[in-house]
């Protein structure tokens, strides 16, 4: 990179907190919240593909959210299907590759077909690399890595002494993509809610108090600007990064 070119993330994270709020601050019922949010969602993964950002993971729907009231629940279900059954074509005109994280089989069969068919159709597209996460929860993915480590330890093709980082890295998901530079959380919360706990090890974390359907271009561009006046030195010192022995 130049000395003039501008810091940008390679993978953005977002948790898309706050339709909920919208909602309620109109005095709308929430599913008008959710309805707002899929367009921002729409908005952003379009703005993020301009920026030529390789990689955006969205926390859609946590393994957590299914405490939610059950006609919430069913509300977001079916928003996700209907949105699904629109967007696959967008997203293949756009060069977007679509796919999912989390245990998709506690779903409906329709809506698990419909991941799976987003997921074939969008396969070979070489643009933005999209993840949505559902029913996922970090906890979870750190888990379903040590089991798959633990079988072929157990199987004899794995010695457990042989185990590293880098290993245990390549069992979670989005192992084939890089780690998030740039966490965003929108809604005013400042906590990362078992999401990516594996891969937020080393990434800039910003946090806005804009409501996810609020969530523009424009909020997005503070947020490349945060990570682009930040440091990132893994372990090292700041001199070490920038080569200065000042």
């Amino acid at each position: 990179m130049s000395a003039s070119e501008t810091p940008r993330p390679r993978h953005v994270a977002i948790i898309m907190d706050g339709n909920g709020r919208w909602a309620r601050q109109r005095g709308r019922p929430r599913a008008s919240g959710h309805q707002a949010g899929f367009r921002t969602t729409r908005d952003i993964v379009e703005a993020c593909a301009r920026q030529r950002i390789e990689a955006l993971t969205l926390f859609a729907f946590s393994s957590e959210n299914w405490k939610r009231p059950p006609t919430e629940v069913g509300l977001l279900m079916d928003l996700f299907l209907r949105a699904l059954k629109s967007e696959v074509g967008k997203l293949c005109d756009n060069n977007v590759r679509i796919r999912f994280i989390g245990e998709r089989s506690a779903f409906q069969q329709k809506l698990q077909e419909e991941m799976d068919n987003a997921e074939q159709l969008t396969r070979d597209n070489t643009g933005l690399q999209l993840a949505i996460a559902v029913n996922y929860g970090g906890r979870w993915d750190i888990v379903n890595a040590a089991r798959a480590l633990a079988r072929q330890a157990r199987d004899g093709q794995l010695d457990p002494d042989a185990i590293d980082i880098d290993m245990f890295s390549g069992q979670v998901s989005l192992a084939d993509i890089p780690e998030p530079d740039l966490f965003i959380r929108t809604g005013g919360e400042k906590r990362i809610s078992n999401y990516l706990l594996w891969h937020l090890a080393y990434t800039e974390l910003f946090f806005t108090d804009v409501l996810w359907p609020d969530f523009s271009e424009t909020e997005l561009a503070t947020a490349l600007e945060f990570y682009a006046g930040r440091q990132r030195r893994f372990g090292q010192t700041g001199e070490q990064v920038t080569g200065s022995n000042a």
